[in-house]
C-alpha cells in the first residue's frame, strides 16, 4: 500500500518485471533484468484488489517497465471494472501502447522518466545507443493526452549536471508537473559509486527548468519539503 505513487489516492503498487533500459543507478535492477521471483500471478493479483474493494482506490503500474507487458490494457480493464483508478509509470519508449490506453480512458495518471538531456540519455539509460524517438513521442502524447501527468528525473551526481537541466527544460517545454528526484543508494542498486547531488544543487538544477514548466517540485532532498513548488 502507498499514499504517495499515485498522487490522492490511497493505492497499491504492483510491480512488473522486465525492462528495456538497464540504468545503472536502479533501485529495481532485479526486477528489470527479469531476475526477480514472481509474487503472484493475475489472478491471484485480482483476488487480491477484490479482498481490499473499499479499502483502496487506485492501483499503481510500475516496474521495470510496465509497457513491455501487452496484455496490460486488458489488466486495466479488469482492474477498472473493479472500480479502482489506474496510474501508469513509464520510461516513455513505448509510445504506441500509451498512446492506446490514454485514448481509451485507462489511465488517470501517468509518470515518465526523463533520464538525462538528449547527449546523454543512453549512457544514463545504460545503452551503447538509444533512439530517442519513441521517448520525444511519449513527451507529445502526455502533454496534449488531458489526463494528470509528471515528468521526473532521479537526479545522480555522477550523470547530471546544470548544463543537462537546461536541454531537459527544453525537451518538456510547456509540461504541467516536473519532479526530480535526488538518488539515494540502496543495496539494490547494481553499481556502486554513485551520490546525490547536494540541496545546492538540486536547486539549482530547479530553477534551471523552472521557466520551461508550469510546475517544478524536488523529492527526496533534505530540508526541502516534497510538496514545495517551486
Amino acid at each position: 500500500m502507498t499514499l504517495l505513487d499515485f498522487p490522492g489516492h490511497v493505492a497499491c503498487t504492483v510491480f512488473l518485471a522486465g525492462c528495456d533500459l538497464r540504468c545503472p543507478f536502479c533501485h529495481n535492477f532485479d526486477l528489470a533484468c527479469g531476475k526477480s521471483d514472481f509474487v503472484m500471478s493475475e489472478e491471484e493479483l485480482m483476488d487480491f484488489l477484490k479482498k481490499r474493494k473499499g479499502l483502496l482506490e487506485g492501483v499503481a503500474f510500475t516496474g521495470g517497465e510496465p509497457c513491455l507487458y501487452k496484455d496490460l490494457p486488458d489488466l486495466i480493464r479488469r482492474i477498472r471494472d473493479l472500480g479502482f483508478a489506474v496510474k501508469l509509470d513509464t520510461n516513455g519508449c513505448h509510445p504506441a501502447l500509451l498512446s492506446d490506453i490514454i485514448r481509451e480512458g485507462l489511465i488517470e495518471y501517468a509518470a515518465m522518466d526523463i533520464k538525462n538531456s538528449p547527449g546523454k540519455y543512453a549512457r544514463t539509460s545504460g545503452l551503447q545507443e538509444l533512439d530517442l524517438a519513441p521517448v520525444m513521442e511519449s513527451i507529445s502524447i502526455l502533454r496534449e493526452s488531458g489526463i494528470d501527468y509528471e515528468f521526473r528525473t532521479t537526479v545522480v551526481r555522477e550523470f547530471h549536471e546544470a548544463s543537462d537541466f537546461e536541454e531537459i527544460g527544453a525537451m518538456i517545454r510547456g509540461a504541467k508537473h516536473y519532479f526530480l528526484q535526488s538518488f539515494t543508494d540502496r543495496d539494490t542498486v547494481p553499481y556502486e559509486g554513485f551520490h546525490a547531488p547536494s540541496t545546492g544543487e538540486m536547486l539549482e538544477f530547479a530553477g534551471i527548468v523552472r521557466p520551461f514548466v508550469e510546475e517544478v517540485r524536488l523529492r527526496g532532498v533534505e530540508n526541502v519539503p516534497d510538496s514545495e513548488a517551486f
